[in-house]
């Protein structure tokens, strides 16, 4: 039993030339995604140490 894996933009099955997506289209969608930030990793937030606490 093969499980068909889809393309995440679209969800559409993936094209073994595009993997994981199934076109160009879908892949320049997800590269301008990550270049004007509409994606974001999860962080903590770091206090500075030269916040003025002791």
């Amino acid at each position: 039993m093969t499980t068909i894996r889809k393309c995440p933009i679209c969800r559409k099955p993936r094209a073994e030339e595009f993997t994981p997506f199934c076109s160009s289209r879908c892949k320049d969608r997800d590269l301008v995604r990550w270049l004007e930030d509409g994606y974001a990793l999860p962080v903590a937030p770091v206090q500075d140490e030269d916040d003025g606490e002791p």
